[in-house]
């Protein structure tokens, strides 16, 4: 158990190490943010910066050597590196950051467990393309294998035409056909080092342009009976990995069951409600999960809630967001309001009518 005074490193300077760096403070932690880019939201509100590159392997052992535990914000830090960390704990380990950053393992390791995933075929070339669309057919999604995120680095195959005259991209990729679906979920975890797993309301997520923009609870009742299914295969990842920290899933709910597709070890977006709706906050139990403390309750704070992301440009709506004395407002302290990216939540909690 790692008491309160100590320092937790934290891999990654954006919203989400933000929002950690928030939750062990309230908590009696320091922070201390390790990140490439020297503009870190994370850092402002953190009592110490590294601004290296990753593979700096001297800055990674001096930041190690000040902390008592280390964690990630996101899951695309290079795992070669950290092995510069030496003695001091990653939370949650080099597996879960190996198994998530490449989509074609991912798939293949939640196939072994069980889950269903989306039809999929590894693509390193025109032939490979070819033969994928003949065995899993279109529509399909193209995606590179490692670094995209909220839309980025994928390409919508509708007809085999649309793959005529493609330039792929000199990386691996991944080909996965489409899902038909009813609504978006995610299934968000906490499991401490003793295996305790505590587990969040499962939110229905709505994405617009490949970017989150709503996640609600409780989520709708057709949803909610794919929930148990989802949560057993979350399980099994969590054990498989031996993980600690907040893990999410997110799954397409069909007419057949849960579909998975992608996993995130760390907090995650989609649980950005849970600040105010819920006991104890997706933050604040990745907190306590990696320094060993007790989990705290995942319950409900009130009967509904909702969590909108401002993308862009949504974020200078703020003096009308606050006239509503029920809306609860999160602004990451970001720059520049470019379109697409995201610049804060706003959080609205409803109660029952006695």
């Amino acid at each position: 158990m790692i008491p309160p005074g100590e320092t937790i490193g934290i891999l990654g300077g954006g919203q989400l190490g933000r929002m950690i760096a928030m939750a062990a403070a309230q908590l009696g932690y320091r922070c201390h943010i390790y990140a490439p880019e020297a503009d870190s939201i994370a850092a402002e509100v953190s009592a110490a910066f590294t601004c290296a590159a990753w593979d700096d392997g001297e800055a990674m052992a001096k930041f190690a050597a000040d902390c008592a535990v280390v964690t990630y914000e996101f899951e695309n830090v290079p795992v070669a590196p950290l092995a510069a960390l030496g003695a001091t704990p990653l939370l949650a380990g080099p597996l879960a950051l190996e198994t998530a950053q490449d989509r074609l393992n991912e798939k293949r390791f939640v196939t072994e467990l069980g889950g269903t995933p989306a039809p999929f075929f590894a693509v390193d070339n025109a032939a490979d393309l070819a033969a994928a669309m003949a065995e899993i057919g279109t529509p399909g999604i193209l995606k590179t294998r490692r670094d995209g995120y909220d839309g980025k680095g994928q390409w919508r195959i509708m007809t085999p035409e649309d793959a005529e005259g493609l330039e792929l991209p000199a990386q691996a990729l991944i080909y996965e056909g489409f899902v038909t679906f009813f609504a978006e979920f995610s299934v968000i975890l906490c499991r401490g080092a003793d295996g305790d797993i505590r587990y969040f309301d499962s939110a229905e997520n709505v994405h617009e342009s490949g970017i989150l923009a709503v996640s609600t609870v409780p989520a709708p009742a057709a949803i909610l009976e794919q929930v148990p299914a989802a949560r057993a295969l979350a399980a099994k990842v969590a054990e498989a990995l031996g993980y600690v920290g907040v893990l999410t899933l997110e799954f397409f709910a069909t007419a057949n069951g849960p579909v998975f597709n992608e996993m995130a070890p760390r907090v995650h977006n989609s649980g950005h409600w849970t600040i105010e709706g819920a006991v104890t906050s997706q933050f604040e139990n990745h907190v306590r999960a990696i320094c060993g403390l007790p989990l705290g309750s995942t319950a409900l704070a009130a009967d509904a809630v909702e969590m909108r992301n401002l993308i862009g440009d949504e974020a200078d709506a703020w003096p009308a967001i606050l006239a509503d004395p029920a809306n609860h407002l999160h602004l990451y302290g970001k720059g520049a309001a470019r379109p697409g990216r995201k610049m804060g939540h706003v959080t609205r909690l409803s109660f029952s009518q006695d």
